[in-house]
């Protein structure tokens, strides 16, 4: 997905940002597309549960501000699940596969986030909120030759979400974008 939309998703969900506690859990959903791996050229399949996340953490600078940040995040989180493909061609794959993950939400999942633009890149963001405690979180992107899905469970700090940047499989998208890749990120 473009840069400059994963900005505008993140930069939107800060605004909405509200405090979160970590009192109830989210549940993980069923990720995983066999046929949509079967055609990929490439694929991403990151699976990090609750001891594995903390395993990792210890590898977690406490010295650098980022990753300290990452490290404060995934301490109460349950687990991280990322499934991305990408495609040599456009209409590779099935985009209804969206709407098979999808249909796993409850009652207290609520969408937050739709993007859509012309060039076919669609990105939705769901929560799952328990009361007033976000306890999950669902992002959809489907892109004509690119197809990924990240599922956050546990109690999620939309402000400190960007932490987890560069860190277990996930890009470089929200913060000194332009700096760090070089280029303006509305050019993309």
């Amino acid at each position: 997905m473009t840069r400059f939309l994963v900005n505008l998703m993140l930069t939107l969900i800060a605004s909405i940002a509200i405090p979160f506690t970590a009192s109830a859990q989210g549940v993980r959903l069923n990720l995983d597309l066999p046929d949509m791996a079967a055609k990929a050229s490439e694929t991403v399949d990151v699976t990090l549960d609750g001891a594995m996340l903390r395993l990792a953490g210890k590898f977690l600078s406490s010295n650098d501000p980022d990753e300290r940040s990452a490290k404060e995040m995934i301490n109460g989180l349950s687990g991280i699940y990322v499934r991305s493909y990408e495609f040599d061609h456009e209409g590779e794959y099935d985009k209804s596969q969206a709407e098979r993950i999808r249909t796993q939400l409850g009652p207290s999942w609520k969408k937050i986030v739709k993007v859509t633009s012309r060039t076919k890149e669609d990105v939705d963001i769901y929560v799952d909120m328990r009361g007033d405690n976000v306890t999950g979180l669902l992002i959809i992107s489907a892109e004509p030759k690119e197809f990924t899905v990240v599922n956050i469970v546990g109690p999620v700090d939309i402000e400190k979400l960007a932490g987890l940047e560069g860190q277990f499989g996930i890009p470089h998208i929200y913060r000194d974008s332009k700096k760090k890749h070089g280029k303006d990120d509305h050019n993309d």
